[in-house]
């Protein structure tokens, strides 16, 4: 295969869910968080949920009896993140998360966003999060020159402002 270019991923297409209650799992996901139904199984087996754009951004399998939650810090899948349109709109999501009375595990300004992160009803940690900057290429640079962080934020105040992208460069590896 040499001259050939690797091929690279376009996108994230979608995640799959295993849950244990699809219908309970698919009205969280559609009221709460936001999410349209594309597809639900009428046997409640699986349900298939979209943006608004594709096909499906999110699928809720039934998991098999006797499956158990993956603990927390486990190997594997940490959490997934879906972006919403603005800081409006992730203090409104918060609302809604905090209305149904989703766990709320931690809210962070992790400088390129600021982030909300819950659980779904079985425990599934997901994050929330609005972009900081303007265009992908500002918080693409953000990401590249600063160490990284988490810094905890109150939601429900005004949009704190973006800090500065410093030159520096910390996508070596090793």
């Amino acid at each position: 295969m040499e001259g050939v270019e690797m091929s690279v991923p376009k996108e994230i297409g979608h995640i799959v869910l295993n849950v244990t209650d699809v219908e309970r799992s698919t009205r969280f996901y559609r009221d709460v968080v936001g999410f349209q139904v594309s597809r639900y199984r009428p046997d409640g087996t699986g349900a298939f949920l979209t943006c608004g754009v594709v096909h499906h951004n999110l699928a809720l399998f039934k998991a098999p009896p006797g499956a158990r939650p993956t603990e927390k810090g486990a190997i594997g899948l940490n959490h997934f993140a879906f972006k919403v349109e603005s800081y409006r709109a992730l203090q409104a999501a918060h609302s809604r998360l905090v209305e149904a009375r989703a766990a709320i595990d931690h809210i962070v300004d992790h400088g390129m966003t600021r982030s909300v992160y819950f659980l779904d009803p079985d425990g599934i940690m997901m994050e929330l999060f609005s972009d900081t900057y303007a265009t992908e290429e500002e918080g693409l640079a953000y990401m590249k020159s600063t160490r990284g962080g988490a810094a905890p934020m109150d939601i429900t105040a005004a949009e704190p402002p973006r800090a500065e992208i410093p030159q520096a460069d910390f996508t070596r590896v090793g």
